[in-house]
């Protein structure tokens, strides 16, 4: 079995979805957030003090989540696809005036209403 990996018309796509969510992630725009997480009790997301089990506890935490404080600079992205319909998309971040390293990990699957984050985690370095 052969598969593509970074086909270029593939990772553009699951690149402007992964910088639409960061953008919706640092606006606190919880409408695109929620768009982006695949809708099913299947999707996971382990966050820095959370761990969310299905889209209903996503949507949740999101809705509840502060909205301040959420600026943040990305480093060492790495976007990569394989074949036409699965991505992953690991990346650094940090945030003004904190002194720990954030990092965040996406599984991307392209479902029929478009690419979506199936599982997700963030987590910090100290």
């Amino acid at each position: 079995m052969t598969i593509s990996i970074n086909d270029p018309a593939v990772l553009a796509e699951v690149t402007e979805a992964f910088q639409r969510y960061e953008q919706a992630l640092v606006g606190n725009d919880v409408d695109v957030l929620d768009e982006l997480f695949w809708n099913d009790g299947r999707t996971v997301r382990y966050g820095a003090g959370e761990n969310l089990y299905g889209y209903a506890e996503i949507a949740a935490f999101r809705a509840s989540r502060p909205s301040k404080g959420l600026d943040r600079t990305l480093k060492n992205t790495v976007i990569t696809t394989y074949g036409n319909d699965c991505a992953t998309a690991w990346t650094e971040f940090e945030r003004p005036g904190a002194a720990r390293v954030g990092r965040q990990s996406q599984c991307w699957v392209r479902m029929p209403e478009g690419w979506r984050v199936v599982a997700a985690h963030v987590s910090f370095m100290d």
